[in-house]
């Protein structure tokens, strides 16, 4: 259950490097691409001439353009294309470098962009980047060749472009959702302007986005909610989070499905409070969903710690908390803050409970595909980018890390999201 490294960049001063590329039977995951030179520091095409910073075309253009022939020249080196594409997800510090990217996808896929999720988050690892991708492709011969789904009422904004939603084999890609309708937000969505209790509005926004977008999305692809492997919900308000769990329970069932909720700072809907993107099984489908049972404590997680569906394991949002609040082991590191020792902690326990999960889905945390850290700081990644190999033995690590506003668990300040190769 081995998975092969296909392109990675060294880090510096450091035994570790960052796997941005791995391939896992038939898939292909691209993680954290930033347009970088040698993933130390901004492009000189990006970047410009500093004396001629109004020459050439926008900035963020040509941030998505060294972005879009990076994933080209990735896809062809693992042997596919962006025909080929299934997923994908765009993090930016800043609205502004949207619509530039947008353009610059357009022209480097085409007719087809797989479901995508954008949101605005807090920053990006490298200095001066606007853009950061994960990518998600399979093989062509694989027998997992994508189909574009279009279910009624449930499209993308014309200026992204991307498809709503796509069949893979047994598994159904959902792009992210927002509670938008024909011609900006729908009314059904919203509490009514005069009725100061006619309802909680981020309770309403993800009704109808459960409601109105994923589940028709899903039954146009043939699946339905108790398929449903996978979901990440990005909420613009972190004091949303209990009632949107409340509303994904009622739908999904509660710990049925690997969730992870991080807060966002901006959406592309400007009155948009969340937005949710989900990967599921089809009804009756070959493979099988199983919810994995997993020692790890309760409150570690909002959904299913783990859920393998086919060869793919797909965790919860991990953080390192307990009953009582964050692991001990962070608050026992809390004076030596000057040599990381916190945010070693805190990773290094998150480690432990992939690492529970791995097993518990028969495989490895080696196997590990793609690994996202949402740090309310980003200076602790170097620290608890270390315990990858120092807990879990890995090395070559597929990161791709962001900031978030704030964390659900006050004391903690990484949320930990992976999925994982569980096939032959």
């Amino acid at each position: 259950m081995t998975i092969e490294i296909l392109a990675s960049d060294a880090l510096p001063f450091s035994p570790l490097s960052h796997a941005v590329s791995t391939r896992a039977g038939p898939w292909i995951f691209i993680n954290g691409l930033e347009a970088t030179d040698a993933g130390q520091r901004l492009s000189g095409e990006v970047a410009g001439e500093p004396a001629l910073p109004l020459h050439g075309l926008p900035r963020h253009r040509r941030e998505g353009d060294v972005i879009a022939r990076r994933l080209k020249s990735l896809l062809a080196e693992a042997g596919t294309s962006f025909q080929n594409t299934v997923r994908l997800d765009q993090y930016y510090p800043t609205w502004q470098a949207v619509n530039p990217y947008h353009r610059a996808r357009h022209a480097a896929f085409g007719d087809y962009i797989p479901p995508s999720t954008s949101v605005v988050m807090g920053g990006l690892l490298v200095e001066g980047t606007a853009i950061c991708t994960n990518l998600m492709a399979v093989r062509p011969g694989s027998g997992l060749e994508p189909r574009r789904i279009d279910p009624p009422r449930v499209a993308a904004p014309v200026w992204s472009g991307f498809v709503p939603a796509a069949t893979v084999g047994d598994y159904v890609f959902v792009a992210g959702q927002m509670a938008r309708g024909d011609d900006g937000p729908d009314p059904r969505a919203h509490v009514p302007k005069h009725s100061r209790w006619g309802g909680y509005e981020a309770r309403k926004q993800a009704e109808f986005v459960i409601d109105h977008r994923l589940a028709p999305a899903l039954a146009a692809a043939g699946a339905s909610a108790v398929g449903a492997l996978k979901a990440q919900a990005y909420l613009r308000h972190a004091e949303d989070l209990p009632h949107f769990l409340e509303v994904w329970n009622d739908r999904f069932g509660a710990r049925q499905v690997a969730l992870t909720i991080v807060q966002a700072d901006e959406f592309g809907l400007v009155d948009g409070s969340l937005e949710i993107n989900l990967v599921g099984l089809r009804d009756h489908a070959l493979a099988k969903k199983r919810v994995l049972d997993v020692d790890i404590p309760a409150e570690a997680t909002f959904g299913a710690p783990g859920v393998l569906g086919g060869d793919l394991l797909f965790a919860s949002g991990l953080m390192a908390c307990d009953g009582h609040g964050p692991d001990a082991s962070i608050a026992s590191a809390a004076g030596l803050g000057h040599f990381g020792a916190p945010a070693r902690a805190e990773m290094a326990c998150l480690l432990r409970h992939a690492m529970k999960i791995c097993a518990a889905g028969g495989t490895t945390a080696a196997s590990i595909t793609r690994a996202m850290q949402f740090h309310t700081d980003l200076s602790a990644f170097r620290d608890a980018l270390a315990m990858w190999d120092q807990v879990a033995g890995v090395r070559s690590i597929p990161y791709c890390a962001v900031k978030s506003a704030s964390h659900p668990v006050a004391g903690c300040t990484t949320t930990l999201d992976f999925w994982a190769w569980a096939g032959d």
